[in-house]
């Protein structure tokens, strides 16, 4: 029986070819999505879960609440890991990650073998210490791990860099240089194997040694500075809630407290009243980490979760349009049914007929997805910013997509199944098949999801796009056009200056700045506590960034001092000053700033000027105060340019480089580039939601394409009616299309509160946002009615264009 049923599908299959191609097209096209994006949230998932003792690793993470807000971060003091191990019991091992880049030697360097003299740039430099190591139990490759970091200017390099630099050999006791520091060789005592992309760690390629480090004098036992990240690995069977706040309690009391009230902080209780310590599992860090400053790029599990309403989304339409599409050839299908239940065809063989059939589309359906699904990856791969790969060789995939493809076959042919099978013999054979006219409302409700769904994603579409318009065009209080960023400076030591002197030389150079301090992300930053002299013991400190800039910084970014003045070389005393933003004089109270001392500590600074206010950080962060200090931070020159034409002047700095920097190749990016790049992730949504509110339109407009075939065909003998007595065909056509029109506007009202909803909630994480305005939701509605009544128009003019007498002929 069932090699009947499945001979019969295949007929049907190359009867209607048309709606084969359309059923199967659309259904691949959604489970190709669902594939891409089950791929993605598989990946997702999976971070940190690799290390053996991977649910017993937690990172410590600090939580207080300031002005109202709620504030995480994961810089501890140094000594705290060391406290936790010795007062804790519940602690199994404590250890440290310092990828601060303020300090030398984490970050990105130059850097070259002992036997080589010309250096490569390496960026995933950081400092640990041996207990983090063991806590993750990284494989090593070459060397004795459980000693790797224990002494003094050690460093662990990952495999790829081993066969990158060492190809063929064991490095373990060869030496390089960082910097062209040739004073502090770092000598190799381990190879690990690379860390998994699915690690929050994977970036990080070089492991500096944190033994015999002191960044200032008792550095490691001061509880006032806040740099590392700290890890604790719990004994099994411990009460982390309970833990958490015995940690804090413990920690505040022996510790923090005591220590503020030693620098005469008469605020201190009230300081630490909402602080706690949180210990976050290490497997949650890459997706819940959205609201943690940590300095490491990270998913969102509020991105999982979307995609995978996404998918369901597309997959639920797909199937609407199976349902449509189906019962969209009910006439044809009608007159076979009549005939079979005449000669003695059973209602339950009729249904196990029809599920044969959706069974056999789904499988095909799934086939060509997943081949589609593996042609897309490259192009998903680039949207989502990912590696992923179909999982080929897995026992699970044949048997879970086989699976998937008989419950989706099953779930679609359903209501079709039981929707043909219920056909009255007598009814059908005298050609009466208007039953299908009573299920509208269920079918017009399947339309209004399509396109609801739709014009949601289109409406989202253009708000995402228009705040990254926003964002790439908006004033940010300094001009990131036409400055050349020179990286990797600092190898040259003395010479930079020389460097500076140099390119001032050349034409088009308007200006030159030497700072690794920029109003771009992966560039120096040094959070810092600043007073107003003589209020460190009675006022909370305002917590701001102090970066060190030269005479020409203010200057070849194009900022605005709007009280005092700029730095000026000649004026020895500037050495001591600083300037400082708006925000700070105003969290200062200062109304009147020049000349008034601030203090770092017990550091004092007059204030000679004040810069307007500019965007430092992402501009998902409001402006915060901010402190430059005449100094030197020498690894970045900004090169201002006076003109567009940037290639006219590339080959004079590339040529005065290498006179100066033989051995070095130089390295160079643009300062618009760079703010660019700190958006990558929010133009990566906008694509990512272009291209599924195209596939949603494409797969919900087959559905409409369905139902209209439907309608047509219930009408044909009206529309011949119709057109016997007069009708036009713009009529018949405005008369069938009027109908779809009014769904689709129905979707409309439905999707615009959803979206408007949900986009204000995603602009929440911007401190600067562009506002959602009428215009929006009138081009996606528009949008949607156009799309609307170019695919119903088909079938509205085929069945206008029918001859009248052979839809009546049987009247």
């Amino acid at each position: 029986m069932f090699k009947n049923y499945f001979k019969m599908a295949v007929r049907q299959l190359r009867k209607q070819k048309m709606y084969s191609v359309v059923k199967i097209g659309g259904f691949a096209l959604s489970i190709a999505a669902c594939l891409l994006i089950t791929l993605f949230i598989r990946d997702e998932l999976s971070y940190d879960r690799s290390y053996p003792d991977a649910g017993r690793i937690y990172r410590v993470v600090g939580n207080a609440v300031e002005n109202g807000a709620t504030v995480k971060w994961v810089s501890f003091p140094a000594p705290m890991a060391g406290a936790m191990k010795k007062d804790f019991p519940e602690v199994e091992a404590a250890g440290r990650l310092m990828p601060n880049s303020l300090f030398p030697g984490a970050g990105s360097n130059e850097m070259r073998t002992s036997d080589k003299i010309e250096n490569s740039f390496e960026e995933g430099f950081t400092y640990a210490d041996q207990g983090l190591i063991d806590i993750l139990k990284i494989p090593a490759v070459y060397g004795d791990i459980s000693q790797a970091l224990k002494q003094p200017n050690t460093i662990i390099i990952s495999k790829s860099k081993a066969d990158k630099y060492f190809p063929g050999q064991n490095p373990v006791g060869k030496t390089i240089y960082l910097n062209n520091n040739t004073t502090q060789p770092r000598t190799i005592t381990a190879v690990v194997q690379n860390m998994p992309a699915n690690s929050h760690l994977n970036k990080f390629n070089f492991i500096l040694t944190l033994s015999g480090i002191e960044w200032w004098k008792n550095e490691q036992n001061d509880w006032d500075g806040n740099n590392y990240v700290d890890y604790v690995l719990i004994k099994p069977g411990t009460n982390i809630s309970a833990f958490e706040k015995k940690l804090t309690t413990d920690l505040v009391h022996n510790y923090y407290l005591p220590t503020m009230l030693k620098d005469g902080d008469k605020n201190a209780e009230k300081e630490l009243a909402s602080f706690k310590v949180q210990l976050q599992p290490v497997s949650d860090i890459n997706l819940y980490s959205y609201d943690i400053q940590d300095g490491l790029s990270h998913g969102d599990i509020r991105f999982v979760w979307l995609f995978a309403a996404i998918a369901c989304f597309i997959l639920v339409i797909a199937c609407i349009n199976f349902i449509n599409l189906s019962t969209a050839k009910s006439a044809n299908r009608a007159k076979e049914v009549g005939l079979r239940k005449v000669v003695g065809s059973h209602r339950s063989g009729l249904v196990q007929q029809f599920l044969t059939e959706s069974v056999l589309f789904s499988l095909l359906s799934f086939v060509a997805g997943l081949l589609l699904a593996w042609i897309l990856l490259p192009y998903f791969n680039t949207l989502a910013s990912k590696s992923l790969n179909i999982p080929w060789h897995a026992w699970w995939l044949a048997p879970v997509m086989l699976g998937a493809a008989l419950i989706v076959g099953v779930l679609a042919g359903l209501y079709p199944s039981f929707y043909l099978s219920a056909f009255k013999p007598v009814r059908v054979l005298k050609g009466d098949i208007s039953r299908g006219s009573k299920n509208a409302t269920l079918r017009n409700g399947l339309v209004v999801f399509q396109f609801a769904t739709s014009v949601i994603l289109i409406i989202s579409t253009i708000v995402i796009y228009s705040q990254v318009k926003f964002i790439l065009n908006k004033k940010v209080g300094y001009d990131k056009d036409q400055v050349m960023l020179l990286q990797g400076t600092n190898t040259l030591g003395n010479e930079v200056a020389t460097l500076k002197t140099e390119l001032l030389k050349l034409p088009h150079v308007q200006s030159v700045s030497i700072s690794d301090y920029l109003p771009v992300a992966n560039t120096k930053r040094n959070g810092n506590s600043f007073w107003l002299n003589g209020k460190q013991n009675t006022d909370a400190g305002i917590d701001c960034q102090k970066w060190v800039v030269d005479d020409d910084y203010i200057k070849t970014l194009g900022m605005k001092i709007v009280a005092g003045r700029d730095f000026s070389r000649t004026i020895a005393s500037d050495s001591q000053g600083v300037i400082i933003n708006q925000t700070l004089v105003a969290k200062l109270n200062l109304k009147n700033p020049i000349g008034k001392i601030i203090a770092n500590g017990n550091t004092s600074f007059p204030v000679i000027g004040v810069v307007q206010d500019f965007n430092f950080e992402s501009l998902h962060q409001n402006i915060g105060g901010l402190v430059m200090q005449l100094g030197r931070s020498s690894s970045i020159v900004s090169v201002k340019l006076n003109t567009a034409n940037a290639g006219t002047v590339i080959p004079a700095v590339e040529q005065l480089w290498k006179k100066l920097s033989p051995a070095q190749p130089i390295r160079y990016t643009f300062l618009d580039e760079s703010f660019a790049n700190m958006y990558a992730d929010v133009q990566s949504m906008g694509r990512i939601f272009t291209t599924f509110a195209i596939l949603a339109i494409v797969i919900a407009c087959l559905g409409l394409f369905g139902l209209s075939a439907f309608i047509a065909e219930q009408r044909s003998k009206e529309i011949g009616i119709r057109k016997v007595l007069g009708a036009s065909v713009q009529g018949i056509t405005t008369l069938l299309s009027k109908d779809f029109v009014k769904l689709v506007l129905i979707a409309i009202v439905i999707a615009t509160p959803i979206a408007w909803w949900a986009m204000t909630k995603w602009l929440q994480n911007f401190a600067y946002s562009v506002p959602i305005s009428w215009w929006m939701f009138a081009v996606a509605g528009l949008l949607a009615v156009i799309i609307a009544i170019a695919t119903v128009s088909f079938q509205s003019i085929k069945a206008a264009l029918m001859n009248p007498v052979k839809a009546i002929k049987a009247e």
